[in-house]
């Protein structure tokens, strides 16, 4: 089979009978797929050149196009995936005209690529999509599907930053579509970049939002919870994250995990120690397991924080050396922690540094309760000096009336 001359043929006939070129042009695609190896490629450049000419017509071109672009599922991988290259590099230039056609290969790359685990070069294929700034108008779903797809791309790839990028873009349209799935999508994204962001608090919300679905399988919403436990686990110590240890306490469906015993602990307030950690640890990802500044990892961080909570329901005061001991650490990082968790008003408290102490104030309910009735007493004190000072003469026959009465 001759494809050039084929090709010139077709090149002629679209002058005059731009119908007629294009049966034949499709024709020709056909005769070239139903080849094989390294002979159906050099053929298939040849019609992709013929094609990309000036010259040719639109409608004779995207026909052509998406009839190759058809067939790429059923083609061998790896001569999909060349095919793909060679397509795209030839579509640089005129993309504006082949929008479609180029979302349609481009597509069908990166799933290659992404079933071969290289994200970051499918994410990079995918992102070249000119979803927002093209001349064709592509549907909210695709373009959400995109946006999502490339978030987890980048979520495998270790790149967070580029994965929030895209999942705040998805984060624009999603309220238009109607698919369910695709919300479910965004939600386990949105999630997930808040995890991989350590944004831990955050991310334990989302996943415990997406274990009360009912449109997910039962296992699915378990897999939440559990996701659920870990970020709270690894969140930095303090009133919000007491809140949501006692939500998860309380959920039945907690006490299935092999992560319940550090759960129960923590909200229980007890001292966790290191050894009680490697189970639990076992089944964090590797983000979650990072390296922090001082040394620490996160889990063991999160940990060192709450048992110093703990310390402070069962000490009125104790010495950095007692509490590095109690912690397993230096007394220096452990005075840090403690003044650091101080400003940040995750806990009660004042360091005595001539004293090498740290002094804990109760917040016990009853006295949180005591503190409240004495503020409130305290600024309607202040309010009704105020309107003694700008109105005597009310304020003394207001007091007479109200000692009348109490007197009668």
């Amino acid at each position: 089979m001759d494809v050039a001359a084929q090709l010139s043929i077709i090149s002629e006939l679209v002058k005059t009978r731009i119908k007629d070129a294009e049966t034949e042009s499709l024709r020709l695609v056909e005769a070239v797929l139903a080849q094989t190896g390294e002979i159906r490629l050099n053929n298939i450049r040849l019609i992709v050149e013929c094609m990309m000419a000036e010259a040719m017509a639109l409608v004779v071109s995207r026909r052509v196009l998406g009839a190759l672009g058809d067939k790429l599922p059923a083609m061998p991988v790896e001569e999909s995936k060349d095919m793909c290259r060679l397509v795209i590099d030839r579509l640089q230039g005129r993309q504006i005209s082949f929008e479609e056609q180029a979302a349609q290969f481009r597509t069908h790359l990166a799933d290659v690529l992404t079933a071969q685990e290289q994200w970051r070069e499918a994410a990079l294929v995918l992102s070249a999509i000119p979803m927002e700034s093209g001349q064709k108008q592509f549907s909210v779903d695709f373009k959400l599907k995109k946006y999502l797809h490339i978030a987890r791309l980048y979520l495998e790839d270790d790149d967070s930053v580029q994965a929030e990028a895209y999942v705040n873009r998805a984060s624009l349209i999603q309220n238009e579509t109607k698919d369910v799935e695709l919300k479910y999508l965004y939600s386990v994204c949105y999630a997930r970049v808040l995890d991989s962001r350590r944004r831990f608090l955050e991310a334990a919300r989302r996943y415990l939002e997406l274990s009360y679905k009912p449109e997910i399988h039962e296992d699915q919403r378990l897999e939440a919870v559990k996701h659920s436990v870990a970020c709270t686990v690894l969140a930095s110590a303090g009133p919000p994250r007491t809140r949501m240890l006692g939500v998860l306490y309380k959920d039945e469906r907690c006490q299935r995990l092999a992560s319940f015993p550090i759960l129960e602990k923590m909200y229980l307030q007890r001292i966790i120690r290191s050894e009680e950690l490697s189970e639990f640890a076992a089944t964090l990802k590797s983000h979650q397991l990072a390296t922090t500044a001082d040394g620490s990892t996160i889990l063991e961080r999160a940990v060192m924080e709450h048992n110093i909570l703990s310390a402070s329901q069962i000490y009125w005061n104790i010495k950095f050396s007692e509490l590095a001991s109690l912690l397993n650490t230096n007394d220096h990082k452990a005075e840090n922690m403690v003044g650091r968790m101080i400003s940040e008003g995750r806990m009660s408290g004042h360091i005595d540094q001539l004293k090498n102490t740290v002094y804990f104030d109760d917040q016990s309910p009853l006295t949180k309760m005591d503190d409240g009735i004495r503020q409130v007493c305290t600024e309607t004190n202040s309010i009704c000096s105020q309107i003694q000072a700008l109105h005597p003469e009310w304020a003394e026959r207001k007091v007479a009336e109200i000692r009348t009465r109490i007197e009668s």
